[in-house]
């Protein structure tokens, strides 16, 4: 079998890959082709559980949803997950590995480089295309003797490569230049076309800079991304600091998510952000909370390290100020274990810490275990069966004064009985495992309905706007933008010469 290949890389981290990689990917999927995302490594807190179980990246997520496949480990068989500022939970194959620092995880890659390929050949194997994607920048020049993720791993998919840059940020002609000739010749020759991305104004004033760079790295100019406003699920806290700071609410619902340090799976409010009467903004400061209606506390990858920070940065206090002023306070996964009384961590886990207290808002205790549990998971609350996942390395134990939030009924598709979550008695703080509860939508349309009831507001009928729904027509404009400003024919002919053979 034969499989073409195509590979963006990006002058810097935050270039855009990612979408251009999406939209691609819904553009072929649209020609009736077979087509798969890949990513051999990928940094991020982000992630998502397969159908079987296994933890990825959420970039290559949403490029499979733009494909229209389930997502599959293969796509990214490695996650990085930062613990620290020094080291990292290293994820294989969607599973655990160990964790390492910077240092050691240079070291322990060239064993790795054979088992990605593996990967990549396995699924290329079963598609007409793939379309991969590099990360950070091709020429990170002290990394590139080891690397398996930009050239490195284009070399072993045998893949040509778009370059992708991003004008927004300045300098777009320098760092394209730049990044080409800071390549070997054998790397340069790889790179078959230009994308200049996130371009604000008249493109044809651009055109002399596009002649000019094609002159002086040899490589065409085959498209210009304007910045355009598409909603998909962002891997990268650092998009956090342009999500609404809304100060003056214009919506009926005010919630307000409290931007941890290690903050991980914030997509579970992209569900909220959506919503007609709902305002979601991510708080940085304590004195930036207010008087929400809701007050969340999300997922962390390091719930210790974030528990430290809620206590130094001063949001104890002002937390349980509004839990008694009736403000409703919820934890999602690492935000439930901060909820409870105290987060025991004997085999260090997380931090040298072996105990602290928590915001004791749930009467529940958290003990930190060598093995991560990572699922699919079907739950019953109340009326409703909840569909989720659970990314989680503590079990929680819960004390008298605490009632389960809900039962999980199965595991991967394996039926099962047990509890998750925890609620108070007068149930104005509750907390989950489940990741993706708001996408839900009558389920959280309920909840939602009954934070208007309190405000006297009128309840609103279910909608038809899921999120999945919604994604769909993001991936359809993503794919129009694509196809409107980048010349398919150069696509079309760089995908003809690109053929990989299975042996």
């Amino acid at each position: 079998m034969k499989t073409k290949s195509i590979m963006f890389q990006g002058t810097a981290s935050d270039a855009g890959k990612s979408w251009v990689a999406a939209g691609l990917c819904r553009i072929l999927k649209n020609r009736g082709l077979r087509v798969a995302p890949f990513k051999s490594q990928n940094m991020a807190l982000n992630s998502f559980i397969t159908k079987k179980g296994d933890e990825m990246g959420r970039a290559q997520v949403f490029q499979a949803e733009a494909a229209g496949v389930d997502p599959d480990v293969r796509m990214n068989p490695l996650l990085l997950k930062p613990s620290t500022d020094q080291d990292s939970q290293v994820v294989f194959m969607g599973k655990v590995l160990a964790n390492m620092s910077a240092a050691e995880y240079y070291d322990y890659k060239p064993q790795l480089r054979s088992k990605v390929l593996q990967a990549y050949r396995s699924l290329a194997a079963e598609n007409d295309v793939m379309v991969l994607e590099g990360a950070g920048s091709p020429a990170e020049i002290n990394l590139n003797d080891r690397d398996i993720v930009n050239m490195g791993m284009a070399e072993m998919a045998d893949a040509p490569v778009i370059l992708v840059a991003d004008i927004d940020k300045g300098g777009v002609f320098a760092s394209i230049y730049g990044t080409i000739k800071l390549m070997p010749p054998a790397d340069q020759k790889r790179i078959k076309g230009i994308i200049i991305n996130k371009f604000r104004g008249d493109q044809s004033l651009l055109a002399s800079g596009n002649q000019m760079i094609e002159k002086l790295t040899g490589v065409p100019v085959i498209g210009v991304l304007p910045m355009t406003s598409i909603d998909l699920d962002d891997e990268d806290s650092v998009v956090l600091s342009s999500k609404s700071q809304v100060k003056n609410q214009t919506k009926a619902l005010d919630i307000a998510v409290i931007a941890l340090p290690k903050i991980s799976n914030f997509t579970d409010f992209h569900s909220l952000e959506i919503q007609s009467d709902v305002s979601v903004r991510y708080v940085v400061k304590p004195e930036e909370i207010g008087r929400p209606d809701v007050l969340i506390l999300p997922g962390s990858k390091n719930t210790n390290e974030d528990m430290a920070y809620l206590k130094n940065r001063g949001f104890v206090k002002p937390i349980r100020a509004l839990h008694e002023q009736g403000t409703q306070v919820v934890g999602i996964c690492g935000g439930y274990q901060l909820l409870g009384n105290h987060m025991v961590d004997p085999y260090h886990v997380e931090s040298d810490l072996k105990s602290q207290t928590g915001l004791g808002l749930l009467d529940a205790q958290t003990v930190f275990s060598k093995e991560k549990v990572t699922t699919q998971a079907t739950a019953r609350h109340g009326n409703y069966e909840l569909h989720g996942y659970e990314i989680h390395m503590g079990e929680t134990t819960l004390g008298p004064n605490v009632e389960p939030f809900s039962t999980i009924t199965s595991n991967n598709g394996q039926a099962t009985v047990r509890s998750d979550g925890a609620v108070s008695a007068d149930g104005s703080v509750w907390g989950t495992y489940l990741h993706g509860l708001f996408d839900n939508e009558n389920w959280t349309r309920n909840f939602l309905n009954q934070l208007r009831e309190r405000k006297g507001l009128k309840a609103l009928a279910d909608s038809d706007n899921t999120i999945a729904k919604y994604k769909e027509r993001q991936y359809e404009k993503l794919a129009n933008v694509f196809e409107d400003n980048v010349d398919m024919k150069k696509i079309d002919a760089i995908l003809k010469g690109s053929v990989t053979i299975h042996g």
